[in-house]
């Protein structure tokens, strides 16, 4: 029997804890925050849910693979963001998608968009549904006449392997567990790990640039694409195999990032590498965040590109058990399918050292058992899924995150900090904001933000329609991006719109107007329909 995922919140349905744990949880995590209900409201079951009558019928040459039932068009219906849960955990659906498809080949792929531009409906592309920015939400504005959402997991092989070269062509359905217990067989990763890496696909990384497991060097999807293939309404994009080339604009590169509004991403040649058998980690602790961002700094300049490196503020490293709330923590490791790592990871501790650090030490006061390294991996995992939890009993819980050049970024995060924390406080009552870096460059990092405050049941929206606005400006206005790796989809639009030089936002719409004349995929994403 195939598992079905919650179609209101992140997991599998047999993985919902029962409401007598969730009300445990609940009891423990007030008593940490100091705010949320003790009494976790419950989802609205999918049998209590009334979706309007769908606007389209596939032909009888689609029907096998399409769905239009309550379960399929809501669990369609949005991505996973703070917003997208508490829609759905209450029941409300704004803009289904009359018709989910799943194709199980690339004939049917063309076949469903061939059918999709015939009737004038909107396509959108979707992989594990994971977007946290309206990416996949079926909210595609007047002048369709309906919906059609394209779910790729059945396309999910790894159907060729060059262990020449280490490269492997990927179907794009592929999630992360899939594609990597294929490519284990043949002794290799991709070692590509997002937070979404259980339900996240090959193709969504790729169209969304997704950020992965390298803190350092290979952090974006983009440094392990060879080549990319994808189903427009005008034909097939398919880019040569190159390990580079400087042959004018790349067409992978207009892909990477496209979020489905150029073409459907149906598979991929990806750089693969041996699994890693040599691996070093260390927790190094910091009197304050400035001090660590400063160790982290010369770390990112020292050429040894640790494979986590990871600044967790004080705050956070307490909330998720990797800390003693006074220190700031930087988790740190090195990993290798070759050669030993102790080297570079002692080359590491010395940077950290002559900058303030302390390593951490087993059972060090503030430590949990598994020690700051064990419990801050344990509390990433667990992020997505104690999110749902937060929803019932009444926390908001929210992210956003940036990049920042190094020369600005003390500035940057103190302004920043204090902007949101202070419109938290003014729309909640109270809250925190806390910060980590995910990524680290040569020239600067890449800050991740977390919002807790107390929820106003009911009033969940309009609570943060105020805050986003305030840290998406606090961004832009401190010259960050508006997104490091969470991609724009439609919740980003106002502040990607102002980032984006204009003539490029042209040359953009023209090149889709070439591709997808009729503007049937994704609309809203990046560009607005022609």
């Amino acid at each position: 029997m195939t598992r079905r995922l919650k179609h209101w919140g992140w997991g599998y349905e047999d993985e919902q804890p029962s409401h007598d744990d969730v009300r445990a949880a609940a009891t423990f995590i007030s008593g940490q925050l100091g705010f949320g209900s003790l009494e976790p409201e419950r989802p609205v079951p999918l049998g209590d849910i009334s979706l309007p009558a769908p606007r389209l019928h596939p032909p009888a040459s689609l029907a096998e693979i399409c769905s239009a039932d309550t379960y399929e068009r809501a669990l369609h219906s949005y991505g996973r963001s703070y917003r997208d849960v508490v829609r759905a955990f209450r029941g409300r659906f704004d803009h289904p998608p009359d018709v989910v498809a799943h194709p199980r080949d690339e004939a049917e792929v063309a076949e469903v968009l061939d059918w999709a531009v015939g009737c004038g409906a909107a396509v959108i592309p979707f992989g594990g549904g994971t977007s946290v920015v309206g990416g996949v939400e079926p909210r595609v504005g007047e002048g369709y006449d309906g919906v059609v959402t394209l779910d790729l997991k059945r396309l999910d092989r790894v159907l060729e392997i060059d262990e020449v070269s280490l490269a492997a062509r990927i179907q794009a359905g592929a999630t992360g567990p899939v594609l990597e217990r294929q490519l284990a067989e043949h002794g290799l990763t991709l070692r590509h790990f997002p937070q979404s890496f259980e339900f996240s696909t090959l193709g969504g990384w790729v169209a969304t640039r997704a950020g992965g497991h390298f803190a350092t060097l290979y952090t974006h999807i983009d440094d392990l694409v060879e080549s990319v293939r994808a189903i427009t309404p005008s034909g097939v994009w398919q880019s040569r195999r190159l390990p580079g080339s400087g042959a004018g604009v790349s067409p992978d590169r207009m892909l990477i990032g496209s979020e489905g509004m150029l073409g459907v991403i149906t598979e991929a040649w990806m750089r693969v590498r041996r699994k890693p058998i040599h691996r070093a980690s260390a927790a190094v602790r910091f009197g304050s965040f400035a001090a660590g961002a400063e160790a982290v700094r010369a770390l990112s300049q020292s050429g040894l590109y640790p494979a986590n490196c990871r600044l967790i503020d004080a705050a956070e490293a307490k909330l998720t058990g990797a800390g003693d709330g006074i220190h700031a923590v930087l988790v740190l490791g090195f990993e290798s399918a070759d050669h030993d790592v102790q080297p570079w990871m002692s080359l590491a501790l010395r940077c950290c050292v002559d900058h303030g650090g302390s390593r951490e030490r087993r059972g060090e006061a503030g430590a949990a058992s598994a020690g700051s390294v064990g419990s801050w991996r344990q509390a990433f995992l667990r992020a997505p899924y104690l999110r749902d939890t937060f929803v019932a009993m009444g926390v908001l819980s929210e992210t956003f995150e940036t990049a920042i050049t190094w020369d600005r970024f003390s500035d940057f995060h103190a302004t920043v900090s204090a902007g949101v924390s202070t419109a938290v406080r003014e729309v909640c009552g109270s809250g925190s904001v806390s910060c980590r870096f995910t990524h680290v460059y040569p020239d600067g990092p890449a800050p991740y933000f977390t919002i807790l405050a107390p929820a106003r049941r009911g009033a969940e929206l309009e609570q943060w329609a105020e805050i986003k606005p305030a840290a998406s400006e606090a961004v832009l206005a401190g010259g960050g991006t508006i997104t490091h790796h969470h991609a724009v989809g439609r919740d980003h639009r106002p502040w990607y719109d102002r980032q984006r030089p204009r003539l490029f936002a042209d040359a953009l719409a023209a090149a889709k107007a070439v591709v997808d004349p009729r503007a049937v995929l994704n609309p809203g994403v990046l560009i607005d329909p022609g």
